[in-house]
Formats: C-alpha cells, structure tokens, sequence
C-alpha cells in the first residue's frame, strides 16, 4: 500500500492500482473531495482555487488531472505552474483565492506525488477539515457542474516575483547589508523548482551563485531528503569554489539545510536557531519549535530574555501554537522557517533571506557563527512490539517511571532531564514507539536511546 491519506493531504506512488496507488482515478476523487467540501463549506460553487507544482516527473500529468477536476466542480483555477510549497501560500491570500493545492510530495522520492490542501489563508486544512475531506472522498457525494457553468482556467508567472518583493520589503531583511558583503553562494535545488526561486532571490541581493543541481527536470541526483548523508556533492563544491555559503533545499523549497565554507553542514536543526538568533536579538518574543526539535532553539530564546514553547509534532500543530503565543518565529527542525510577518507556512526563501542579513550584520563566517550556539546531537531509534501490546498503557508506565522528571505529554512522552532528552512517540500505523534524544555528543544520544529501549522493554 502506497497511498497514504492523512489529515493534511494524500501522498501516494504514482501508477499500480486504484486505492492502493496515486493513480489518475485516486487523483479525481481526492480533488473531487476537496473541491466539494469547500463548496459546502462556503455555500457557494464559483470558487476560486490556486495550484502549483513542483518539478517532479509526474507533476505536469497530475496537474492537468487536478486543475481538470476542479473546473469539472465549476471552480475557477489559477495554474501557477512550477511553484513552491510557500508561494502557493502566499498567492492564495495574495489572489483572494478561496484555497489552494500544491502538487509535491515533498522530500520524497521522484516515484512519490502529493496533494497538500490549503484554506483561503493559504495555510494547511486542519485535522477535523482533513478527516471531513477524507470522508467525503470515501463516500464519493460529488455533484460536478453543467456545461454553461464550468470553472474558468487561467495562468500566472509572476508569483515568484511577488512572492521574492514581499520578502524584500519586511523590515527585518536588510537587502543592503547583504549586497555590502558580495557572498559567493552555491544552491543545491536538487533539479526542482527551488532552482529557479533560490538564485532569483539571491540575484536581488546581489550575490554571486553556483548552480548545482537548479535544472527544474525532476530528475533527483541525489535523495532528496537534505540530511548529510545526501549532500556530498554541494559539500565538495563548497571548497572547490571557495565559496561563502551553501544553501540546499527540498523539492517543494519548504526546508532549507545550510553548509559552511568548509564544505561542512551548519546542521539542519540549527537553520531555525540562527534565523531565530537574529530575530530575538531585535526584539524580545517568543519561539516555537516542536517536541522533537533542538534545545538549542530554547537556550538561544532564554539567553536573549524571550521565551520558548514546544508543539506536537507537524506543521499545522506549529503554527496553532505559534498563533497562540503571538510568536515572533517558529518552524521545526528539518530546517522548516515559519515568519509569521510573511506568513504561517515554512518558507525555505524567506529563511534564506533572514539568514544572510543575520550573518552579514555579524560579520562572521557561516563557520564562526555556528560555533556560537551550543552544540547538541540527536540519536533515532524504534522499538518493535507485538501487536498485543497496548502502546499507550506502556506509554503510561513510562511517564509514570518518570513523574519527577520535566515531562510533556501532549504528544507521545518527551522526558527533558537536565543535560539531555528523549521523546516517544508511538507509529500510527505499527505496533512501534520511535525514540527520539538529544545530548551534547552523538555517543551520548545515542546510550541514552538504548537505555530507554531497555526501560520499556523492563515495563512489558
């Protein structure tokens, strides 16, 4: 089974069977769905919808289906066409739309497309929204359009270009201080459409770019997931151009992983933590970050007199928490940068744009400035249990296990002792509990990893 349909949109392989496959029937039905709740949910049939893609293999085909579909509904369609995740965003409100679908399936591979489901603020559908969307999908209740009132069809170029002057003009991007510093910067777009956005932001500020892999053909040359292990090339490229920063990001251009002169990774986690840094530094606040996120984020808030709050896990948790607490910044981990100021999405190029003001402003190399955070390392591991394992009750036990220790429960266990952490969470589709740690070197993450398998092991 290759079809994941989840709260937040539906993520599948491309060809094999219906409702095992993202297959051109499954893409109808998911859209057919998303377009009629919306119908409901306003009371009206002459919406407005934005869709954008990236450049993945399958993307002009699923396209074409989705934006077929739509008009089908008598929805009218703005086609952004090769897009990013946080353009889509922020054209919907930008074009008054009533929603929005962005054509990607992220950092997965290139068999992999996705249909990520956006309201009129161009943020994702929450969970309840998603599950109704879900249900509507399986019950098939669609009422598609007479022939006098199909939606209208229409294209746009310009959303990069409106997308990069919003940026330009936040007060917090200093587009002059960069320019000042002439940054030789390498981008690893891994040939999707953050190879058009990146070096056309980057050109505003008058940088000079090596392109690595910016060819939108969909043809990933690499995983396309930006963790170390994938990035050995732009690592390479880095010393070979005696360049000053190296910027990588996913397909969809919603994470963003940096790499320093030495060709050595400033480490996913720490995106957030220096775009937050800078932030911070300009006016008190708050940070958000989730549970399985780095402390660093949270040293770094307190020691600049803000403060910092945790969410469950996923975007959309994120940003309701963020909308809370009135935050100043947020994001997740995997390098995702969520600006309230722009909007409440990640956003790889406003991420770019924060970061590179913040090191031209502090005069340090990409090097010198990550040596100015506190240094944690994070270990992953899983247990498998058997199926007649009650995974909450044994979650329970742990907690209790734990009681005098700071805990979190809103999403799994996250146990923060003083030095380190771990966090449990349980799969939501097998019988395992995924242990997540953190502690100032790999070896030590990783012991604390194993000690906690041998406790849940002692509580069976």
């Amino acid at each position: 089974m290759s079809l994941i349909k989840s709260i937040s949109g539906i993520r599948g392989t491309i060809g094999g069977k219906v409702d095992e496959n993202l297959t051109p029937l499954d893409v109808v039905k998911f859209t057919s769905a998303f377009g009629t709740w919306l119908q409901n949910n306003k009371n009206k049939k002459d919406l407005t919808l934005v869709v954008g893609r990236d450049a993945r293999i399958s993307g002009a085909m699923v396209n074409s289906l989705v934006t077929a579909t739509l008009q089908g509904l008598g929805i009218h369609v703005i086609d952004l066409g090769l897009s990013t995740t946080p353009t889509v965003e922020v054209m919907v409100p930008e074009l008054n739309a009533d929603g929005g679908i962005i054509l990607t399936a992220s950092h997965n591979p290139k068999q992999w497309n996705a249909l990520k489901l956006l309201n009129e603020k161009g943020e994702f559908i929450t969970g309840e929204n998603g599950t109704e969307v879900l249900a509507l999908a399986e019950s098939q209740d669609f009422e598609y359009a007479q022939v006098d009132d199909l939606g209208k069809y229409e294209t746009r170029d310009d959303a990069f270009d409106i997308h990069i002057q919003k940026i330009l003009d936040l007060p917090m991007v200093d587009a002059e201080a960069i320019k000042a510093k002439k940054f030789k910067v390498v981008v690893d777009a891994v040939n999707s459409t953050g190879g058009i956005a990146i070096p056309q932001l980057l050109e505003h500020f008058g940088c000079e770019v090596v392109k690595l892999y910016c060819e939108p053909t969909g043809h990933f040359p690499h995983n396309p997931e930006p963790l170390k292990e994938h990035l050995g090339d732009i690592c390479e490229l880095m010393k070979a151009e005696k360049a000053d920063v190296g910027i990588v990001v996913d397909p969809d251009v919603d994470r963003l992983a940096l790499v320093d002169e030495n060709g050595e990774l400033f480490g996913e986690e720490y995106t957030l933590v220096a775009v937050a840094d800078y932030l911070l530094k300009n006016k008190k606040g708050v940070a958000v970050s989730n549970l399985s996120s780095s402390r660093a984020l949270r040293d770094v808030a307190r020691t600049l007199g803000s403060e910092y709050f945790a969410s469950a896990v996923g975007e959309v948790n994120v940003v309701t928490l963020m909308k809370e607490k009135n935050a100043v910044i947020g994001g997740e981990g995997n390098g995702g940068i969520i600006y309230p100021e722009l909007h409440y999405g990640r956003d790889s190029l406003v991420g770019v744009a924060l970061f590179l003001t913040h090191l031209a402003k502090e005069n340090k190399t990409v090097s010198e400035l990550r040596a100015t955070y506190p240094s944690y390392f994070m270990g992953k591991k899983k247990i498998e249990l058997t199926p007649d394992i009650n995974v909450d009750e044994l979650l329970t036990k742990v907690e209790k296990e734990y009681q005098n220790e700071e805990l979190s429960t809103i999403d799994g266990v996250k146990i923060d002792f003083e030095n380190n952490w771990v966090h449990l969470r349980k799969s939501n589709t097998e019988p395992i509990i995924r242990i997540y740690t953190e502690a100032f070197s790999q070896e030590e993450a990783d012991q604390l990893g194993d000690q906690m398998i041998e406790k849940i092991k002692s509580l069976i």
